[in-house]
């Protein structure tokens, strides 16, 4: 820490990302949910040679076309969307503006809420999650901070159904709850059709996962015209031009893209179940994912010891040391291939009788 560092930051815990290995060859990666499919064809073939050589001008600011192809989708107007830089970039706006008595969220969710809240100075409340890991809406009756649900959850994947995240909004109506939707495609019901109804519903989408455009860093907000005017302040008075030019392109064109959004979704969510069925023969503990990763605690052997022999086996799965989940491991689901490959290593693992040793 150089003396120049606001005191207030001098213990911030910053939010570790899942490895990205550079140089091993062979490697199946499996550990941070990124798509195992390429972007839309339509993405590609857009971001053609002109619009790279328009990289030297200025993107939209306001993001217009991919504002029009999202409104068309979702049937949200144009004034109820923002734009951003990930979706990390828009919950950061949230975490900063939108949480003048704290912010409330599970025990065991995206690792970037609480940092969030060290970052921007947020009274957290953190809320357990049940034995069985679900989201219990009535032990949010009496938070009176902004509510983050990220539904489905990382790393649990498990998802509260509407009636649920209704409950949570009608607590209190002077309550807000940000939704991240980040894995909703793959199995959850999206929080979009009580937007009509709940004024205080502010739902975070992400390109990076279904719409295969991790590398882009894109995604979305829908909400009351009020509350994306809110969003769209802070953007504005951090960086307009958060989006650049390629990412904006190649977004559009995948929102358009529905056959090959569907096409892919439908083989990770056949990809998913045929892993759990498979790790559940073996006797793995697995959650009820909605998400595209399981997430898993092997037999006889604790979690860490099961990572670290998938990575002698050339399988790069994401391991959490942190309490109630250490037995577990998150795998995020690829190809068939790669999947009956990590089937194939569990059962050497499992059988070939390794110990917690």
């Amino acid at each position: 820490m150089s003396r120049f560092l606001d005191r207030r930051l001098s213990g911030l815990t910053p939010y570790v990302p899942g490895e990205q290995p550079k140089g091993i060859e062979g490697l199946i990666k499996l550990n941070t949910n990124e798509s195992p499919f390429p972007p839309s064809p339509e993405a590609v073939a857009a971001v053609s040679e002109a619009a790279v050589k328009d990289l030297r001008l200025y993107p939209d600011p306001e993001c217009s076309a991919l504002i029009g192809a999202i409104s068309e989708e979702y049937g949200a107007a144009r004034d109820q969307i923002a734009i951003g830089n990930g979706s990390d970039e828009l919950l950061a706006f949230c975490f900063h503006g939108l949480c003048p008595e704290g912010a409330a969220f599970p025990d065991i969710t995206y690792g970037f809420y609480p940092v969030f809240c060290e970052m921007f100075g947020v009274s957290p409340s953190v809320v357990p999650l049940r034995d069985d890991f679900s989201v219990a809406p009535e032990d949010y009756a009496e938070v009176r901070g902004t509510v983050f649900l990220a539904n489905p959850n990382a790393p649990t994947g498990m998802f509260l159904p509407l009636d649920g995240v209704k409950e949570l909004l009608e607590q209190d109506p002077d309550r807000l709850v940000v939704v991240d939707e980040a894995y909703v495609d793959f199995g959850g019901e999206s929080a979009l059709a009580l937007l009509p109804e709940h004024e205080n519903l502010l739902i975070v989408r992400t390109f990076s996962k279904s719409r295969q455009l991790a590398g882009g860093r894109l995604a979305f907000a829908i909400g009351s015209r009020e509350l994306i005017a809110d969003v769209n302040t802070m953007k504005f008075s951090f960086n307009p031009y958060s989006a650049n030019r390629l990412a904006l392109i190649a977004g559009e064109q995948a929102i358009r893209d529905v056959k090959y959004f569907d096409d892919c979704r439908a083989e990770i969510i056949e990809n998913r179940r045929y892993t759990e069925e498979s790790l559940r023969g073996l006797g793995f503990t697995v959650t009820d994912s909605r998400a595209n990763f399981v997430f898993a605690a092997p037999p006889k052997i604790g979690g860490r010891r099961y990572y670290e022999e998938l990575r002698k086996a050339g399988i790069l799965v994401r391991y959490f040391d942190k309490d109630r989940i250490r037995g577990y491991v998150r795998i995020t689901v690829g190809t068939r291939k790669q999947m009956e490959a990590l089937i194939g290593a569990s059962e050497k693992i499992i059988m070939g009788g390794v110990s917690e040793k």
